[in-house]
């Protein structure tokens, strides 16, 4: 194939490409655009369901399936207790999976899958909640809802009209914003987000201080002597101490950096109190690490006590965040 001919094909593949991205991003805008009171019945019906501790059933054929699948992890990972059952597998029980108290959520464009009909007879004689997802409103399935959410596509970003495009396109934008807005719901955390997330770079940047800090930390009371300061903060290898008050409260820290600061021929004479940076930088241990990161990098410290109740349970150091990949 010549040079000319080889990149004629290739405009040609690129201008098919973003023929197609175009119209998938319109089909999504309409969808913004045309969002109605339905969507947030769709979202209180699910807020409901899953406050009284059911589940979100997923189910769809097809393209629509994976669809749906894809939807029943974004629900379950962000707060929402969800799970797909494909209807082959309910037809041959897996029905006894949905119960009253949880809701269906079905997929299907045409709303006329006929590998739906056992599902839909099951949420009518069980009274189980349903809400579709589909192109038409006056199908099998639009009809049988009690909540019908139309994607608003009429012509697919396929040539020939016929493999799912846009239509897959706007049902996933379409359950995403059901999973967020059940987000904004909840009240949903990082923290929270962090429960579902353990594993990999992304579980690193979500755990938590207590599940890094040190627990054997370095602590003297304000009356104890320099030497006693100075042999916990090399005992315990962190670059400080904790100094507290008669209750046990937190009430400054000395570093290496204070040490040499007061190093005088009369340091060896003094109490903690005296040597102490009063009202030090602290974290709790349910915050996020990458926040206590940004805290000491923000205030160019290595280290934070962490407290409960006004008092230390525990050093966070920044080698700690480093080592478990947070930074």
């Amino acid at each position: 194939m010549s040079t000319v001919v080889q990149a004629s094909q290739s405009g040609f593949d690129i201008q098919n490409g973003k023929d197609v991205l175009l119209k998938e991003a319109a089909c999504i805008t309409s969808l913004a655009e045309n969002l109605n009171g339905e969507f947030s019945e769709a979202v209180a019906l699910l807020y409901k369901v899953s406050s009284n501790k059911g589940r979100v059933i997923v189910t769809g054929m097809g393209k629509s399936g994976h669809i749906g699948a894809k939807i029943a992890a974004t629900l379950a990972s962000t707060g929402t207790p969800s799970f797909a059952v494909p209807p082959g597998e309910a037809s041959h029980g897996d029905l006894g999976m949905i119960t009253p108290d949880d809701a269906v959520l079905a997929f299907s464009h045409s709303g006329e899958t006929k590998e739906l009909g056992d599902i839909l007879a099951h949420c009518a004689r069980f009274n189980v909640p349903l809400i579709a997802i589909t192109g038409k409103s006056g199908s099998t399935l639009g009809k049988a809802a009690d909540i019908c959410l139309v994607n608003g596509v009429t012509k697919e970003a396929c040539p020939i009209n016929l493999a799912p495009t846009s239509s897959t396109t706007a049902t996933l934008a379409l359950g995403d914003a059901l999973a967020v807005a059940l987000m904004h719901r909840y009240g949903f955390k990082p923290e929270d987000f962090a429960n579902f997330h353990p594993g990999g770079k992304l579980g690193s940047k979500l755990l938590i201080v207590s599940e890094l800090m040190e627990k054997d930390i370095p602590v003297v009371n304000e009356t104890a002597p320099m030497s006693d300061a100075i042999l916990q903060i090399s005992e315990k290898r962190l670059g400080v101490t904790g100094v507290t008050n008669e209750k046990g409260d937190l009430t400054g820290v000395i570093t290496d950096g204070d040490l040499r600061r007061h190093m005088t021929t009369d340091v060896m004479t003094k109490q903690a109190a005296d040597i102490m940076t009063v009202s030090p930088k602290t974290i709790t241990g349910d915050v996020l690490a990458s926040k206590a990161v940004h805290l000491m990098q923000e205030k160019k410290i290595t280290s934070l006590f962490v407290i409960d109740d006004g008092k230390p349970v525990g050093v966070l150091h920044i080698h700690n965040c480093l080592q478990a990949g947070v930074i």
